[in-house]
Formats: C-alpha cells, sequence, structure tokens
C-alpha cells in the first residue's frame, strides 16, 4: 500500500507538471484542446511508465494484481491532475488578494 502510494504521489506530480507543460505548447501554437482529455492522456502515459519502471526495476512478475495497481494508478493519476493544479492556483490567487485588502 505504502508503495503504491509513493507511485500515485510520483505520478500525479509528473502528470500535473507534464500537463501545464503541454497547455503552455498549446497556447504558443494556437491549438485547442481540452485540459481534462489533456490530463487523462498524461495521466495514462506517465502511470504505464512508472508502472513498467517499477516491474523493470525490482524485478516484478506481473500478476494481476499488478496489472488492477497500475489501472489504478491511471485512474488516480488522472483524478489528481484534473484538481490539482488549477486548484492550487486558484488559492495561491486568492492568498495574495486577501493580503491586499488589508
Amino acid at each position: 500500500m505504502e508503495l503504491f502510494l509513493l507511485g500515485l504521489l510520483l505520478c500525479s506530480t509528473l502528470t500535473g507538471l507534464l500537463t501545464e507543460a503541454v497547455k503552455k505548447l498549446c497556447e504558443e501554437h494556437g491549438f485547442n484542446y481540452y485540459a481534462n482529455t489533456l490530463a487523462g492522456i498524461d495521466a495514462a502515459v506517465v502511470s504505464v511508465l512508472v508502472g513498467i519502471g517499477y516491474v523493470l526495476f525490482t524485478g516484478t512478475a506481473v500478476t494481476p494484481q499488478v496489472v488492477i495497481c497500475i489501472i489504478a494508478l491511471v485512474f488516480m493519476s488522472w483524478l489528481c491532475a484534473m484538481v490539482g493544479y488549477d486548484k492550487v492556483i486558484q488559492a495561491i490567487s486568492q492568498f495574495k488578494t486577501y493580503g491586499k485588502d488589508e
């Protein structure tokens, strides 16, 4: 369980950063995109890569439990990426405006 949560932390952090980087590139080049779809694709790619890396580095056999954990990692990382970065930026901007009002 601890290892799964560590993987989720790693995936959600990397997914959030990757999603924001791709959003910036799309905005610079004038491409239209859907943020949640982009976050989902990034989450799937990052989670699968982290899962494969874990299996390769530890020499773990690919069992149904490992596959289920990777699938769960994809969905949980997607959820974290959709609500994570935007909410953090919103909270920071609220703190900034709260400090200026006083």
